[in-house]
């Protein structure tokens, strides 16, 4: 009995608890970890954010950048951390969906040891080329691929990232054979494409934008539903004969799995403000990016729905994890 009563007693303690701390929170500086090198795509995002942040809810943001292992290293770091809203992870498609589905060697699963707090922004894929290359449409690219089976390479970021899936969709909905060529970043897969020594490549539209405008690479199509208005004359892929293939990049906030409810409403509700800000809108126009405010589950809606999708693709492509 005495041991119940201590049981329930530590409980109602814990229950109590949450609520108070939520109403005090943030009472000193939060860390929002990005598991990239500085100056990426996923870096510049909690950056632009954070700045917003800190006039909202009153308190620093601190980036801290623990890149490495796609990811994993970053992100370990915010799912051993106490779950108390102070330690946050700024991820991606990458490190948050495609990864984990091909790589055993982590100590967490992204979808255990988070939770989710908001969507910042989301992009999507462009098929590139040289500009010198035959094809000057997918169905032209796929009726070259069939004609030359295995003469096609393709460069991503390395294996098991959003480009390299990108890819593979790609290859499962068109039944061609095309060479994956792995290197260490969306730069140098880019640049050798641009070299000639890849023939194609799937890049986040706003990187491979300035590219596409300055004549360096050709543009075949989108993977979005709609088209783009920076782009207007590019054709999606599902214009290009490809049924539902839409491929989503994105960059949003995870907390460690435990947060109270309450701390992630608050900081659901304050990235959506900061996101709603003159100063972020305006940068995110000029980045290119689509910004995508919502609600915590929305956004753990969207994620499961991305895990699912993507692990499907995994399967059938005999991609297994390593």
């Amino acid at each position: 009995m005495v041991g119940r009563r201590a049981l329930l007693a530590a409980f109602l303690t814990a229950a109590l608890a949450a609520p108070a701390a939520a109403q005090t929170y943030p009472d000193r500086p939060i860390k929002l970890v990005v598991p990239f090198p500085p100056g990426g795509p996923v870096d510049v995002a909690a950056r632009l954010v954070a700045q917003p942040l800190v006039r909202i809810l009153g308190q620093p943001m601190v980036i801290e950048n623990r890149g490495g292992a796609s990811g994993a290293i970053g992100g370990k770091l915010v799912a051993t951390a106490d779950p108390d809203g102070y330690t946050l992870l700024c991820g991606n498609i990458s490190s948050l969906v495609v990864t984990p589905l091909v790589n055993r060697n982590r100590d967490y699963d992204p979808a255990k040891a988070f939770v989710p707090v908001a969507k910042l922004t989301q992009n999507h894929e462009v098929l590139v080329v040289h500009p010198d290359f035959p094809a000057k449409s997918v169905r032209e690219l796929i009726a070259y691929a069939k004609t030359n089976p295995g003469k096609l390479n393709y460069g991503s970021p390395g294996i098991g990232n959003a480009s390299h899936l990108a890819a593979l969709l790609f290859q499962q909905k068109t039944g061609i054979e095309i060479v994956h060529v792995p290197y260490k970043g969306a730069a140098e897969a880019a640049t050798a494409v641009i070299g000639g020594q890849v023939q194609m490549f799937f890049g986040d539209v706003a990187g491979m934008l300035p590219l596409i405008r300055e004549g360096r690479l050709r543009a075949l199509a989108l993977s979005s539903e709609i088209r783009s208005s920076e782009l207007p004359e590019l054709p999606t892929m599902i214009e290009s004969g490809l049924p539902d293939y839409v491929v989503l990049t994105f960059i949003g906030v995870v907390a460690p799995a435990g947060t109270p409810r309450a701390i992630v409403e608050k900081l659901n509700g304050a990235i959506n403000q900061s996101l709603g800000s003159p100063e972020v809108t305006a940068a995110a126009a000029r980045l290119n990016a689509d910004i995508r405010p919502g609600s915590a589950d929305d956004y753990g809606t969207f994620l499961a729905r991305e895990r699912e999708r993507w692990s499907d693709v995994v399967r059938r492509s005999g991609l297994l994890p390593h």
